[in-house]
């Protein structure tokens, strides 16, 4: 645990799948990836405590409920069909197991951090893609498709609305390569599991940013990534911090 509230988590940055799922699996690795948030982790930089996750979400997806973690229908995963031969309910079970390993860790991480500090903040870190019918093929409407998502739909705002709307301001007024960044809350995303059982289970005390950085940054096809964008990013979401733990020692709830 770092010497400040503030967590960053990429909980879809992982690839890992176990052998055994891999050779049931007809969706190929290009195609998982493109599903995957890759780069998140290197977002997490910015924080002394950080959670990154190894495991890909084809094998459990940490953001979804434990009875949807496991995709086993196409619906479950954006239309792609992942199985030649779905897996046994063992094998399932074994990813159900990594999955409950998980929030036991961080319910353990989040209740040493409210003990020390009694509020904390935690940016929970996902990129999206907008070029899903090729990157030939025109980007989804930018109008609907922000640049940068803030998730805001699993908490109660209120309590926490002077941290999100600090953190929106910062966010937008960092110097971009010269511009602003299109920041905007629940046009695309409203956040995940991850964070609607970190607010049900710390409700006075964590308050999860869920940031979803659309791939502007990279080739989502190819997965060819803009480096300069990339480290740009990391520094805009470091700006903002010090505004926000600023915010958050000055909450009387």
């Amino acid at each position: 645990m770092g010497s400040k509230p503030f967590v960053a988590a990429a909980i879809h940055d992982g690839h890992d799948i176990r052998k055994e799922l891999v050779e049931l699996m007809v969706l190929n690795e290009k195609d998982r990836q493109r599903e995957e948030d890759p780069y998140t982790s290197f977002f997490t930089k910015i924080a002394e405590t950080q959670i990154i996750a190894s495991h890909s979400r084809f094998e459990l997806d940490l953001n979804r409920p434990r009875h949807k973690a496991v995709y086993l229908e196409p619906e479950d995963s954006w239309g792609l069909n992942v199985w030649g031969e779905k897996p046994s309910q063992d094998q399932i079970n074994k990813s159900l197991r990594i999955y409950d390993d998980f929030y036991k860790t961080i319910f353990h991480l989040f209740n040493e951090m409210q003990h020390r500090y009694k509020k904390f903040v935690v940016y929970d870190l996902h990129s999206y893609n907008h070029y899903r019918d090729g990157m030939d093929k025109s980007a989804a409407d930018p109008a609907y498709n922000p640049e940068v998502n803030i998730g805001t739909g699993t908490m109660e705002r209120k309590k926490w609305s002077s941290i999100i709307d600090r953190f929106i301001y910062d966010l937008k007024s960092y110097d971009y390569l010269g511009r602003n960044l299109d920041v905007r809350e629940n046009i695309k995303f409203k956040g995940g599991h991850f964070a609607r059982w970190s607010h049900e289970n710390f409700p006075d005390s964590a308050c999860v940013l869920s940031i979803e950085f659309k791939k502007f940054f990279m080739n989502e096809w190819t997965g060819e990534i803009d480096n300069i964008q990339l480290k740009t990013i990391r520094n805009a979401l470091e700006s903002t911090v010090t505004g926000v733990i600023d915010i958050l020692t000055e909450l009387s709830f």
